[in-house]
């Protein structure tokens, strides 16, 4: 899934470089005049941290290798969006959310017929308007400084995050969003893979 992504990668206009952060002992594992590969961390943000101090380019962006289908024209959109939008630090993929989405409350627990209590459950607390929800995806495309910026917190903070936009949006920057379709899906069951698969096939 790797190769998938650099592939797509190396066949944008855009991109000048990319940095693969690797596994402790996968750093070898990759290779191309083209291609950097880093030591990555024990968390993301230390993995892409690392990845960034390779990076000398006013632009970087980031991708997870779990999502083997995004295409050179997908990067090359996301990089004129924050092209015509200078005071925007970023942009991300992200799909409409189409499901109708649930917040859950739990229960406090009550008692059994033989006074033992019971194990808490959830219910709903509220539904939530889908309109207005969006599920992030990568590519996501920032200004190299302003991301630099963003990583510059305290490591709980940091390590909390579970994308780079949550950082550069705490840190006060405006992150657009580029639609995408849930073809550009993320890797993380057997069935995905298989999905994938046929997907790539596809596009023969």
């Amino acid at each position: 899934m790797v190769e998938w992504s650099i592939d797509a990668f190396r066949a944008s206009g855009s991109v000048r470089s990319i940095v693969v952060a690797a596994p402790p002992g996968h750093v070898h594992d990759l290779g191309g005049s083209d291609l950097g590969v880093v030591a990555g961390g024990a968390t993301r943000a230390e993995s892409v941290a690392a990845a960034l101090a390779a990076v000398g380019t006013a632009l970087v962006a980031i991708h997870d290798a779990a999502r083997p289908l995004l295409t050179p024209e997908l990067v090359e959109a996301l990089v004129a969006d924050l092209d015509a939008a200078p005071d925007a630090a970023g942009v991300i993929a992200a799909a409409p959310v189409t499901d109708t989405i649930k917040r859950a409350e739990p229960l406090r627990g009550s008692l059994r017929t033989d006074g033992v209590r019971k194990e808490p459950r959830n219910a709903v607390g509220a539904t939530l308007d889908r309109s207005e929800l969006w599920a992030a995806q990568t590519p996501q495309v920032f200004r190299t400084a302003a991301l630099r910026e963003a990583l510059a917190v305290d490591e709980a903070t940091r390590d909390a995050a579970t994308d780079e936009s949550m950082l550069v949006e705490a840190a006060g920057g405006t992150v657009l969003i580029h639609p995408t379709g849930p073809e550009n899906l993320k890797v993380t069951t057997p069935h995905d893979l298989r999905v994938a698969e046929l997907l790539l096939r596809g596009r023969g």
